[in-house]
C-alpha cells in the first residue's frame, strides 16, 4: 500500500545517492531546532510557485523490503478515536503542517492516524491513549496536539502516522525530532523525515509538510453527499458511521474500524484505513 510513496530505488539507495545516507544523518543531528534558523529541515510549503515538483515522504523501514506490519510497527492498532487531541502526562507538543501533493498543491480530506508512545516510552496497547485520526481541512492543513513522546530500546524519538488521500494508497511513515543521539544509531531513521521543533514556554511546536505521490492538481476533494447512491448495497455517502458499523457494497460486507462521515470518494474498497472487508 505504500509503494506509491517509494521513491526510485536508484535515488533512495543508500550507496548510489550523491550525498551518502552517513552524510545526511551527520548534517541532520546538527540541524538547530528552531525552524527558522539556518539548517532547519525544509517545508514543502516554500517551494510553491517554484513550478518544480516536490520529492514524495518517504515511507519508513529498516533498508530491507519491509512487510506491512515492519513498516507500521508492532504497535498499530485500528479504530482509533476521531480526535486531534492526545492527552496524558508529559511535555506539551503540538505538530502542524500540510498535506500536498507533489505539484504543491494542498489535498484537503486526507486521513492522518497518528500514534506513539507516552512519556515513558510505552504504548497504550489496550486502549487508544496516545492514538487518534483526523482529516486534513479545505486548505490541506492539519493539526496535533499531545505530547513529546518517550525513549525505549532500540529506537530514538518518533511519531508514528498513516497519511491516505482519497481513493489513493495509504502512506506508513514516521516523524522524528533534531538533535536526538540516538538519531544516528537507529536504522529506521531517515532525516527526510525530520520535523522543525522549537521550544516555546513549557512546551514545543513541530511543523511538517507531508507530500503524497501525487502528480499535477489533485482531483476535487469529495464532499458529502447522499444524491449518489453505490451500485448496490447499504453504504451511503453523507452518513456518519462508528467503528464497528457493517455496511454492504458492490455484494461485499465490510466493517468500520474508525469513526468518520462518508465521504464520495471513501468507498470502503477504496479506504482500507476506514473499512475491513468481512
Amino acid at each position: 500500500m505504500d509503494a506509491e510513496n517509494t521513491r526510485d530505488d536508484n535515488i533512495e539507495g543508500k550507496e548510489s545517492r550523491g550525498i551518502s545516507r552517513k552524510t545526511l544523518l551527520k548534517a541532520a543531528l546538527i540541524a538547530p531546532a528552531a525552524p527558522l534558523l539556518f539548517g532547519a529541515p525544509a517545508l514543502a510549503r516554500n517551494a510553491q510557485g517554484t513550478g518544480r515538483l516536490l520529492d514524495p515522504t518517504p515511507f519508513c523501514d529498516d533498508g530491507d523490503d519491509p512487510t506491512i506490519a515492519q513498516t507500521e510497527g508492532p504497535y498499530f492498532k485500528p479504530n482509533s478515536p476521531l480526535r486531534s487531541t492526545l492527552t496524558g502526562p508529559g511535555v506539551p507538543l503540538t505538530v502542524s503542517g500540510y498535506v500536498f501533493g507533489r505539484s504543491c498543491q494542498p489535498i484537503a480530506n486526507a486521513l492522518l492516524d497518528f500514534w506513539q508512545a507516552d512519556t515513558n516510552g510505552a504504548y497504550d496497547n489496550t486502549g487508544y491513549t496516545f492514538r487518534g485520526h483526523q482529516f486534513s481541512d479545505a486548505q490541506g492543513a492539519f493539526k496535533l496536539t499531545t505530547i513529546v513522546p518517550g525513549l525505549y530500546p532500540g529506537r530514538t524519538r518518533h511519531i508514528h502516522v498513516k497519511v491516505q488521500a482519497p481513493n489513493r494508497p495509504v502512506l506508513t511513515t514516521q516523524l522524528y525530532f533534531p538533535n536526538e543521539p540516538r538519531n544516528n544509531t537507529d536504522t529506521i531513521f531517515h532525516p527526510s523525515l525530520l520535523m522543525n521543533v522549537r521550544t516555546v514556554g513549557s512546551g514545543r511546536e513541530a511543523s511538517f509538510d507531508f507530500v503524497l505521490n501525487i502528480v499535477g492538481t489533485p482531483s476535487p476533494s469529495p464532499t458529502p453527499t447522499t444524491t449518489t447512491p453505490p451500485p448496490t448495497g447499504t453504504w451511503r455517502a453523507g452518513t456518519s458511521y462508528r467503528a464497528g458499523d457493517q455496511v454492504t457494497y458492490a455484494n461485499l460486507n465490510y466493517r468500520c474500524l474508525q469513526a468518520h462521515t462518508a465521504y464520495a470518494g471513501w468507498e470502503p474498497p477504496n479506504v482500507p484505513a476506514l473499512w475491513q472487508r468481512v
